[in-house]
């Protein structure tokens, strides 16, 4: 008896062949047989939360790790330059930490290695380790990075009670004082400020637009409150540093702001300590997080490194460094690591610049995820249209 294979069938097995054997080799990455340098680019200030960690790896690991290089770049700059390096096959960033700004624009025009699915074998168990913040933001990422930071933002509202006399409560009370005091209130560009944007993703919740999940379609209340509050603000700069600077040194009364963003500059002396905050009435919590993302392009030697790192920094060990001086309060992604297991520098910090109603608030009001990766980048674009474009400086 004879048996006819079709051509098909010969490409089909050889295929499904080849991709079984791509999946069992990335599952079995060789570590390297000498240490590699990392290079890693922060575009979220998240340096200041896993920097300690990720030095604390090289230091027990020496013969994987000679050397990290660690530099800072502007989130929408980021992803153009990756590019570049990926076309002409040179690429030397092996690891991006980046809120949802970054991720998303790299998601957008595919510059990640998926390794929360390629490598899941190399990683934790993510949805048995995770809070359940953080197991919604690392739903984000589309397994095109790994979240290792975590909290629930803002928006908090921060102001100057020597300036702010009479607190408003309601989002059209905050557009009213804006008209009463120009120029006093301010807030970053939110495709490069976490602050800039939580408050431009929670004003649909609170202005009860039609869908908060639709800045196309569905924001048409909170585009025409930013127009019309963007007449009483002198120009938005290009982070979030420079809006803490203008409220420390006094020439702004009232930011958008988030947990972390208050505590932190008070704790540095950024921010007087006497700021206070307030939350606007029928707000929601907008959920922000921080990733590790690797290009394409890296090599095996440095990807099997960077695994092994990931399962470090979401140790428990690892994560409790992570509250830091409070910068992205509380700051774990992983569960069962309580501000007891941090630092104690971290736990001074926080008792002393934390604030009591966090707690109640995180407790009693609810929590959103932020926009998907690809409606955010259209967020960000019509933004910078319609209301970065109407002031420069």
């Amino acid at each position: 008896m004879t048996f006819k294979i079709s051509r098909r069938a010969v490409v089909g097995g050889i295929a499904g062949t080849m991709a079984m054997d791509l999946r069992a080799f990335a599952q079995s990455l060789p570590m390297p047989t000498s240490p590699v340098t990392l290079n890693f680019v922060d575009v979220a200030g998240n340096l200041a939360l896993t920097q300690k960690a990720i030095e604390a790896y090289r230091d027990k690991n020496p013969k994987l790790v000679a050397k990290v290089n660690f530099t800072k770049a502007p989130a929408p700059e980021l992803p153009g330059k990756i590019k570049a390096q990926q076309d002409a096959g040179r690429v030397d960033i092996d690891g991006v930490l980046t809120g949802i700004d970054a991720l998303s624009a790299g998601l957008d025009q595919k510059l990640w290695i998926p390794i929360a699915s390629e490598y899941a074998a190399k990683l934790p168990k993510l949805d048995d380790i995770y809070l359940d913040g953080a197991k919604k933001m690392q739903g984000l990422a589309a397994n095109n990075g790994v979240c290792i930071v975590f909290c629930p933002a803002g928006p908090v509202m921060e102001y100057m009670p020597d300036k702010v006399k009479e607190v408003p409560k309601t989002a059209e009370e905050v557009l009213a004082w804006a008209k009463a005091n120009p120029n006093r209130f301010m807030y970053a560009r939110p495709a490069n400020s976490g602050p800039g944007r939580i408050f431009m993703m929670g004003l649909p919740y609170v202005l009860g637009d039609k869908d908060p999940s639709d800045p196309i379609n569905g924001w048409d209340k909170t585009w025409a409150y930013l127009k019309e509050l963007g007449q009483y603000v002198e120009y938005y700069p290009a982070g979030t540093g420079p809006v803490l600077k203008e409220l420390g040194e006094g020439s702004r009364d009232m930011i958008p702001s988030q947990m972390g963003w208050d505590i932190n500059p008070r704790a540095l002396g950024v921010v007087p300590k006497e700021a206070k905050v307030f939350f606007l009435k029928g707000f929601h919590w907008i959920l922000d997080a921080h990733y590790l993302c690797i290009p394409k392009g890296v090599s095996n030697d440095k990807l099997a490194v960077l695994l092994d790192l990931l399962n470090y920094m979401l140790s428990k060990e690892a994560q409790a460094t992570t509250y830091d001086d409070g910068y992205f309060y509380p700051g774990p992604a992983v569960k069962d690591v309580p501000l007891s297991m941090a630092p104690a520098s971290s736990q001074a910090v926080i008792k002393e610049f934390g604030r009591p109603e966090y707690e109640a608030a995180i407790k009693d009001n609810p929590q959103e995820l932020p926009l998907t990766p690809d409606k955010l980048v259209k967020a960000f674009a019509r933004w910078d249209e319609q209301i970065g474009a109407q002031k420069k400086k």
